[in-house]
């Protein structure tokens, strides 16, 4: 090997020495997460339970960005599910408005850089949560870093011969990614991954023997009023942009909650997305 292709070997490899070393911090300060709080083991509690009524996208989608929001912060959660030799992946995410659910994953699936480095050391820590920054450089890194979710901690599953099946990362501002909830990260994975793969199962929304043309579930005003509810506004911010008084919106969002069969607002942007009713 010629001293240049030395130097060069060793510059691939400083980021992901330093990744490793991060974990292995984490790892150790995870020993004081060793016993849950009261309040902690039963949130942990009600996010299993609720990962069993999992089947369908848009109850994934109301699930990740409620409760299990509450038990892991983050903005962002990726789902990653590895298929064959070489590897690719099948890629899902999750989030507010900030993000591109199509862009992250193809910039998940054509990365170089930060997601190899997050399996290498997952493979290498004995399959124990990674902790890291977006800072490996790729289109992926530069994505969450413009978004401000460059905090990561990712786990996943590994099949009978110790490869891996799939893969979480929760990525969020710095200030929420800790040792503490890398912990409950490790606890909730296996949940997560079968939640994801029901999610991945052609069934009948609801199980609706005859679901209705999405098209026709909501009024064009009502069509209106979620699409400002999916980008974050209040009923008083969507009353002042439509020129409608709140307690009409308030209204309006009570019938599209019922129209979808749903409980609150992320569970309704939830179900209009998986129905096409909202397109991102």
């Amino acid at each position: 090997m010629q001293p240049s292709d030395q130097t060069f070997t060793a510059e691939q490899r400083r980021p992901q020495r330093a990744l490793a070393a991060r974990s292995r911090e984490a790892r150790a300060d995870a020993g004081t997460a060793a016993l849950l709080e009261p309040l902690e083991l039963e949130a942990l509690t009600i996010n299993m339970d609720a990962s069993l009524r999992v089947y369908a996208r848009h109850q994934l989608f109301g699930w990740a960005q409620g409760m299990l929001q509450n038990l892991v912060k983050h903005e962002l959660l990726i789902c990653a599910l590895r298929n064959g030799e070489p590897p690719s992946y099948q890629v899902d995410s999750f989030a507010g408005p900030a993000f591109d659910p199509a862009l992250i994953g193809d910039l998940f699936r054509h990365d170089t850089a930060l997601v190899p480095q997050i399996i290498k050391t997952w493979e290498d820590g004995q399959y124990r949560p990674v902790f890291c920054d977006a800072g490996a450089g790729g289109a992926l890194a530069a994505e969450l870093k413009r978004t401000g979710a460059q905090a990561l901690v990712a786990h996943g599953t590994y099949d009978s011969f110790g490869k891996p099946a799939s893969l979480f990362i929760f990525a969020g501002a710095p200030a929420e990614i800790g040792a503490r909830q890398g912990f409950l990260v490790e606890l909730i994975v296996p949940f997560l991954h079968l939640a994801w793969l029901r999610t991945r199962i052609n069934r009948p929304l609801d199980g609706s023997d005859a679901p209705q043309r999405a098209a026709d579930l909501l009024t064009v005003r009502e069509q209106e009023i979620l699409r400002w509810i999916h980008i974050g506004k209040s009923n008083i911010e969507i009353g002042t942009i439509l020129d409608i008084s709140p307690l009409t919106v308030k209204n309006h969002v009570q019938k599209i909650l019922r129209k979808l069969n749903v409980q609150n607002r992320t569970q309704a942007v939830g179900k209009a997305l998986a129905l096409r009713i909202l397109n991102i």
